[in-house]
């Protein structure tokens, strides 16, 4: 089982945490995890073939989720040996309703590259399912369970857990402090969690107000950290970071307050390996950083 942090950070467009996104491979299927701003740059820069993409999997409908999502679409449809088959999305409430609007949206654009392009037209369907709590996905012995999260008011937003050959991984979506997320979580192999740094916008001169909004919807260093010691996963990981230019170090220590497990503060590219161990590989950090970890090393 691989987990691929495809892009680890939030609305905020730095080049290096785009928009989030996670790539899961297990039993021979790509299943792709929220379509942030640049997912699909970074899907080639992991060599992955747009067109290989079985199935999307939206936690919620906030704008940063699902901006990379016609482009993945699109251009997995229309490029080289493009996609064939219909792509299928699940989603919360508004999902269907939403890829209903982008079909026709991008009417001009799809009659012209059916007609001129001579793209099949089978490979633009999407096959798009409103989904509730529960088991959603099963295939190749692969499992998708979509769980309720508190990301109040948007509601329903769910975290998911994937489950193959024994081995497990949860990520979480965008939420809060959750008893239903520990409840399906507890003893995952990997924890991937959102977390929000008041400490970190703070020293970048936000306002106590903005610093009281993003909280109120986030999860802090400190309450992840308590997530982390009930879950008790082999290895969690922080992704959606806000603010992006959070250091690893402060992130780290204010979770060391309430978690001593296995902790890494994902990178955009990071590659996570699930076996009989659990193997981290980190890539040259992405163009457009100051080519300093977060931490200023």
């Amino acid at each position: 089982m691989r987990v691929t942090l495809l892009g680890t950070g939030a609305p905020s467009p730095v080049m290096y945490r785009m928009g989030p996104s996670i790539l899961v491979e297990a039993g021979g299927q790509k299943l792709i995890f929220d379509v942030g701003r640049g997912s699909l740059q970074r899907l080639t820069q992991v060599n992955v073939n747009y067109k290989d993409v079985q199935g999307v999997f939206f936690t919620h409908l906030h704008s940063d989720h699902i901006v990379g999502f016609p482009d993945l679409w699109l251009t997995g449809w229309i490029t080289g040996a493009g996609r064939k088959n219909l792509l299928s999305v699940w989603g919360p409430a508004g999902t269907k309703k939403m890829m209903a609007l982008l079909a026709q949206a991008f009417e001009f654009d799809i009659k012209l590259r059916i007609s001129d392009d001579k793209a099949p037209p089978s490979g633009v369907l999407i096959e798009a399912n409103d989904i509730k709590e529960g088991v959603i996905y099963e295939k190749n012995g692969v499992k998708v369970t979509a769980f309720n999260v508190d990301h109040r008011p948007i509601d329903p937003a769910f975290g998911y857990r994937i489950d193959f050959g024994g081995r497990s991984v949860v990520l979480s979506g965008d939420t809060r402090y959750s008893e239903n997320l520990i409840k399906y979580a507890r003893g995952v192999d990997l924890l991937v969690h959102e977390v929000a740094s008041p400490e970190a916008m703070k020293r970048s001169g936000q306002t106590v107000e903005r610093q009281k909004s993003v909280v109120a919807h986030h999860t802090t260093p400190e309450r992840a950290g308590e997530v982390f010691a009930k879950v008790k996963p082999k290895l969690a990981v922080y992704s959606h970071i806000v603010p992006p230019f959070a250091e690893e170090a402060s992130l780290i220590a204010l979770t060391r307050k309430t978690f001593t497990g296995s902790l890494e503060v994902g990178q955009d590219l990071m590659v996570i390996e699930i076996g009989e161990k659990i193997e981290i590989r980190r890539t040259v950090r992405p163009e457009g950083s100051t080519g300093k970890t977060l931490s200023g090393k």
